[in-house]
């Protein structure tokens, strides 16, 4: 047995996977506050190339090994199709950062694991079982909560928050699709380099000249996400997605204190409430997903029973 599977098949560690998702929750509430503390200082497409330009010096280390993958034709089409989506679905977010409070954000986001279950459903055939109908359907009365349409005016930071969570749930897909044809590395590689690409005409498009502290700002940006997607492995490592996802309701929670405390923003009753709503039904599905999985194991694999008696 290799290293890497030793690092694979190590045994369960459920208070580090704890921990490491404590730590992610904090990295991505630190990606929301930078954002929020810019506010539209910095044009949003502008500061999504930026962030993800900023981001590719964390790959540097990392280009001798990729120089050496070689990937197939057939895969570069999926390749651009990712980075297209989520190009899309970071200008959004951007912008949505810019126009609705960091608890609301915050809660939205937790829509794209419900669009990614709904579309591996459509298009990866993947069997949606009632119980995850039913979290569906809870999830989406949580956002209806938070948006309470035709009680107030939904802002274009609403809207955009919607088609982000949709398009990050579409680049989600594509990267599952991928990843029993590539390596992580590969596909996170590719993503950071095709995002880069595709949100350059953009930037170019609204361009104006920056500060250095605002460069820097940015620069924070790309170190918190980047650090929080390679925590989050840490935390899949460590431990199973029933133990670590429960964690990420913190992430709400922090949010919700920081835009109050840092930013001034009032506590919504609604969007918080709604936001509970979403995080179970996506804790719920992640739990039953994560148990499906091991009956499935078990079914290939059925444990040896001895007989009494020879």
């Amino acid at each position: 047995m290799n290293a890497s599977s030793d690092f694979v098949h190590r045994e369960p560690r459920p208070i580090a996977g704890i921990l490491w998702m404590v730590v992610t929750g904090l990295m991505f509430v630190g990606v929301t506050a930078v954002v929020k503390h810019m506010g539209d200082g910095v044009p949003a497409a502008q500061s999504a190339f930026l962030r993800y330009l900023l981001g590719l010096v964390f790959f540097l280390p990392m280009l001798p090994t990729l120089h050496t993958i070689r990937i197939e034709r057939r895969d570069l089409g999926l390749y651009g199709l990712r980075g297209l989506v989520h190009a899309l679905g970071v200008l959004l977010w951007f912008f949505s950062m810019t126009r609705i409070s960091l608890a609301e954000v915050t809660a939205m986001n937790y829509l794209a694991p419900v669009y990614v279950t709904l579309g591996a459903a459509l298009f990866l055939g993947e069997r949606l079982r009632l119980r995850r109908v039913m979290a569906v359907l809870v999830a989406i009365s949580g956002a209806l909560i938070i948006l309470r349409p035709g009680i107030r005016e939904l802002s274009t930071g609403h809207i955009a928050m919607l088609f982000a969570a949709v398009l990050l749930a579409a680049s989600y897909l594509i990267a599952k699709r991928m990843t029993g044809r590539a390596s992580p590395l590969v596909v996170v590689g590719m993503l950071s380099v095709t995002v880069t690409v595709f949100l350059a005409p953009f930037a170019w498009a609204v361009w104006q000249p920056i500060s250095l502290e605002q460069v820097g700002w940015l620069f924070l940006v790309a170190f918190f996400a980047t650090a929080g997607h390679y925590t989050m492995t840490l935390a899949f490592v460590s431990a199973p997605v029933g133990v670590t996802q429960p964690v990420t309701a913190l992430q709400l929670v922090w949010a919700v204190a920081l835009g109050a405390l840092a930013f001034g923003e009032p506590v919504d009753p609604y969007v918080v409430l709604g936001g509970v709503v979403i995080v179970s039904a996506v804790i719920f599905i992640a739990v039953r997903e994560q148990a499906v999985r091991r009956a499935e194991a078990l079914a290939d694999d059925p444990p040896i029973v001895p007989r009494e008696g020879v």
